[in-house]
C-alpha cells in the first residue's frame, strides 16, 4: 500500500512538538511591527503597481487596432473604416502601416463623432442616452469581501468608456483598490469625497443658524475642517486617469475616519440627512450634467458612506459567488439594507407628518444581483438554485470565471487595457466575452431607466398640457 492511501499514516496535525511550534512563534508583536509591516506593503504596493505603468511612472492607455475597433468598438466594417480615412485626410490616420493601424481612444471617439455625424442614421455610433437627461448613478455593493465587487464596477466603468460615454468613477471604499487600478494618487482624506460630504454638513449648520438667529438662539460651531470644506468644490478633487473619458474621485485610508465623523455630525444636528450627502454633491455641483455614467464603487460595509451611495444610486447592482456563503450573505445585506432605510424613512415621516411635510420614500430605478466567477462545470446547480429564490432581482447572465483576469492583473490592468496580443486568443476572446456580456446587461439597465424617465416626464407633460 503506497504511503499516500496508508490510513495509519500520520497526518500533518498530528504528534506536533509544543516546543518546536513556539521556537516558531517568533517575539510577540506590538502595535510598531504592524507599522513595519505595513510599510513593507505600501513599498510593495507602489512597486506592483508599477508594472502596469510606463517608464515615465504614469499609467497610459494603449492603442486599439481597426481589427477591435470595428469588431467591438464602433458598428462599421474594417474596409469601410479604411475608406471614410482615406477619404478624410484631417481626420486621426492612427500608427502603423495601412494595413494595421492602431489608434487611441482619443482618436477613436473622434471617429465616432465624425460617423455619427456623416454616417448611417440607423447605426448607433454613440451610445444612447435621452437628450437632457441626467446622468445615471449606479452604485457596486455587497457587504462580503470578494464578491468581485471592485473588479465589476472598475471593468463596467472601462466598457462603458469604450462604448462612447463620458463617466465618474468614486472610490468610497479606504482600501483605494480601484483607485489604484485607475493609477491615481490621493495625498489625504481631503482629495476624497470627505470634504463634500463635510460641506453638506456644514451647509445644514449654515441652513440651522439662520434659524437660531431669527429665534435669538446661540448658533452652532463651524470648526476649522467645516469652514474649509465650504470652500471646496467638485472640481478640486476630480482626477483625470489615463483614460480619456472616464474622470475619477479616488480614496485612501483615511476616508475610513468618515465613518466615524459622519455620526458626531449626525449627533450635533439630528436634522441633517446624512444619507443624502453624496447625492446632494452629485446634483448641485452639476456633475450629473458633465457625465453620462456615475459609478461608486463602495465599502464591503454598510456603514456611511455606502448608506450615503445607496441612496444616491439609481442603480444598484449586487455582485456575488455562486456559493452557499455568498448567497447566504447576500441575503442578509438585502435585510439589512430594509432595516437601514425602512428605518431612516420611518423615523423621518414621523416628524415630517408632524410638520405636515411631505414624506420621504427610497426609490431605485432597477437593483440586480449578479453572479460573478461563475463556474458553469461545478456551480450551475446551485447558481440555479440561487436564481430561483431571487427571480427577477437577478440578471439572467452569470459572468464566468476567466484567467484573463488574473493575467492581466498581474500587470495591475484590466482586461480592457490588456492588449489581445500578449495573450492566447481563445483566452482574450472568452475573458472579453464574459465581462462584454456583463455590460451588455448593465447598457440595457441603463437606457431601460433612460427611457422609462423620458416617458414618465412626457406623460406629466401632456397630463399638465391636457389639464390646461
Amino acid at each position: 500500500m503506497s504511503k499516500k492511501s496508508d490510513p495509519t499514516t500520520a497526518q500533518p496535525y498530528h504528534n506536533l512538538d509544543p516546543a518546536r511550534a513556539a521556537a516558531k512563534l517568533g517575539p510577540t508583536v506590538d502595535t510598531t511591527r504592524f507599522a513595519k509591516a505595513a510599510a513593507f506593503c505600501d513599498k510593495g504596493r507602489d512597486d506592483l503597481a508599477r508594472r502596469g505603468y510606463a517608464p515615465d511612472g504614469k499609467k497610459h492607455l494603449r492603442r486599439f487596432s481597426i481589427w477591435e475597433i470595428t469588431k467591438y468598438l464602433i458598428p462599421v466594417a474594417a474596409a469601410h473604416l479604411r475608406r471614410v480615412l482615406r477619404a478624410n485626410p484631417d481626420l486621426p490616420q492612427g500608427e502603423g502601416e495601412a494595413g494595421a493601424k492602431w489608434f487611441t481612444l482619443e482618436e477613436v471617439l473622434t471617429l465616432r463623432e465624425h460617423l455619427a455625424a456623416e454616417g448611417l442614421a440607423s447605426k448607433e455610433y454613440k451610445p444612447w442616452r435621452p437628450k437632457g437627461a441626467p446622468a445615471k448613478i449606479c452604485a457596486v455593493a455587497n457587504f462580503k469581501g470578494g464578491s468581485g465587487k471592485t473588479t465589476t464596477c472598475a471593468h463596467l466603468a472601462m466598457a462603458a468608456a469604450l462604448d462612447g460615454y463620458k463617466v465618474l468613477v468614486i472610490d468610497l471604499d479606504s482600501q483605494g483598490s480601484m483607485t489604484s487600478i485607475f493609477g491615481a494618487t490621493v495625498a489625504d482624506e481631503w482629495q476624497t469625497v470627505f470634504p463634500l460630504i463635510a460641506k453638506d454638513y456644514a451647509r445644514a449648520v449654515q441652513a440651522e443658524n439662520l434659524v437660531r438667529a431669527a429665534k435669538a438662539a446661540p448658533a452652532l460651531p463651524l470648526d476649522e475642517t467645516l469652514t474649509a470644506a465650504l470652500e471646496t468644490n467638485s472640481a478640486d478633487l476630480i482626477q483625470k486617469t489615463h483614460w480619456p473619458n472616464i474622470d475619477l474621485i479616488g480614496a485612501q485610508l483615511n476616508l475610513y475616519w468618515a465613518e466615524f465623523q459622519i455620526p458626531v455630525w449626525r449627533m450635533g444636528l439630528r436634522s441633517w440627512a446624512l444619507w443624502d450627502a453624496l447625492g446632494n454633491f452629485l446634483t448641485t455641483e452639476g456633475i450629473l450634467d458633465r457625465y453620462d455614467v456615475v459609478f461608486l464603487d463602495t465599502p464591503p460595509a454598510l456603514g456611511y458612506l455606502t448608506i450615503n451611495s445607496l441612496a444616491a444610486a439609481d442603480i444598484l447592482l449586487v455582485p456575488l459567488g455562486a456559493s452557499f456563503l455568498e448567497f447566504d450573505s447576500t441575503g442578509r445585506f438585502f435585510d439589512m439594507l430594509y432595516t437601514t432605510f425602512a428605518s431612516i424613512e420611518d423615523g423621518e415621516n414621523s416628524q415630517r407628518r408632524a410638520l405636515g411635510l411631505d414624506e420621504i420614500r427610497f426609490e431605485w430605478d432597477v437593483v440586480r444581483a449578479i453572479i460573478t466567477r461563475f463556474d458553469a462545470s461545478q456551480q450551475t446547480d446551485l447558481a440555479n438554485v440561487i436564481q430561483a429564490y431571487f427571480g427577477d432581482f437577478m440578471t439572467p447572465y452569470r459572468q464566468e470565471f476567466t484567467a484573463l483576469v488574473g493575467q492581466a492583473g498581474e500587470q495591475v490592468n484590466g482586461i480592457y487595457e490588456a492588449d489581445y496580443r500578449d495573450f492566447n486568443r481563445d483566452t482574450y476572446l472568452r475573458g472579453r466575452e464574459a465581462f462584454d456580456r456583463t455590460y451588455a446587461e448593465f447598457k440595457q439597465l441603463l437606457i431601460g431607466a433612460w427611457w422609462r424617465d423620458a416617458q414618465l416626464a412626457k406623460g406629466t407633460t401632456d397630463g399638465k398640457t391636457q389639464k390646461a
